[in-house]
C-alpha cells in the first residue's frame, strides 16, 4: 500500500479527523498527544499562524520520537510556497481550503495524498478529473448533510469529509454519515479556544474520546 492509499484508509477506519492550530509549540504538542491517547492516529494542523511551520517540525519529531503510528497532515495551504515549505518539513499530506491547482502539481511531484476543499459540482468535477479522490467540503455549516445526500449518486467514486458545521452530537454526526461522508473534520467544536486557553488537554482527550465513540456506534 502506497502512502497516499494508506492514509485514505486510516481517514476511512478513524471517521474523525481533529484539526487544530496554537501559536504556542508546546500547547500545540501536548494537544497532539492528548489526541494520541485519545486513540487518534492522523491530526491535521492547520497552517494559521506566524509559528505554524516551526510548530509543525516540533510537533514532528515529536510523532517520531514518541507517537508511534501518528500521521501529521498539514492545513489550510493555499500555495504552492506553503505546500513545499510544509513537505520539506515532513508532512504526511495536504489539506486545502479550496481547490488549488499549483499545490496539487506540488503533492502530486511528491506524490503525497492532497485533500482540496470543494463548495459546488463544479469544484468536485475539477478535483475527480484531477485525480483527486477525498474532498473535503468546507464550509460544512453552510452546505449541510442535504447537499452531500443531493450530490453523493453524481460521485460514486469519490470520498467527502465535511469540515465545519460538525457537532459534537450523535444526531449530527449520523445525519452526515448517513448522507454518505465517509469521514469528519473537527476543529473548534472539539478542541475550543477555552480548552486551549485553559490547557485543558484532559478535556480534550475526553471529549475526543466521545467523539470516537459516536462515529463507533455509527458503523
Amino acid at each position: 500500500m502506497n502512502k497516499k492509499s494508506e492514509i485514505l484508509s486510516l481517514i476511512k477506519e478513524q471517521r474523525v479527523l481533529p484539526l487544530y492550530f496554537h501559536e504556542d509549540e508546546i500547547v500545540s504538542i501536548e494537544v497532539l498527544k492528548a489526541l494520541y491517547k485519545a486513540g487518534i492516529r492522523t491530526v491535521e494542523y492547520t497552517n494559521r499562524g506566524a509559528t505554524a511551520l516551526q510548530n509543525f517540525i516540533a510537533m514532528k519529531k515529536v510523532c517520531d520520537s514518541e507517537l508511534e503510528g501518528m500521521q501529521l497532515g498539514i492545513g489550510t495551504i493555499k500555495n504552492k510556497e506553503s505546500a513545499k515549505s510544509f513537505i520539506e518539513a515532513g508532512a504526511d499530506y495536504i489539506i486545502c481550503p479550496g481547490l488549488v491547482d499549483e499545490v496539487l502539481e506540488v503533492t502530486k511531484q511528491h506524490e503525497l495524498l492532497c485533500i482540496p476543499g470543494c463548495m459546488t459540482p463544479t469544484e468536485i468535477i475539477r478535483a475527480e478529473n484531477s485525480g483527486i479522490k477525498l474532498v473535503k467540503l468546507f464550509p460544512g455549516n453552510i452546505l449541510g448533510p442535504s447537499f452531500m445526500s443531493a450530490i453523493k449518486t453524481l460521485f460514486p467514486n469519490m470520498l467527502f469529509m465535511p469540515t465545519g458545521g460538525v457537532d459534537l452530537d450523535k444526531k449530527n454526526m449520523e445525519s452526515w454519515f448517513s448522507a454518505g461522508v465517509c469521514a469528519v473534520g473537527m476543529g473548534s467544536k472539539l478542541i475550543s479556544s477555552k480548552l486551549l486557553a485553559e490547557r485543558d488537554y484532559s478535556q480534550i482527550q475526553d471529549l475526543t474520546k466521545k467523539a470516537m465513540g459516536i462515529v463507533g456506534l455509527l458503523q
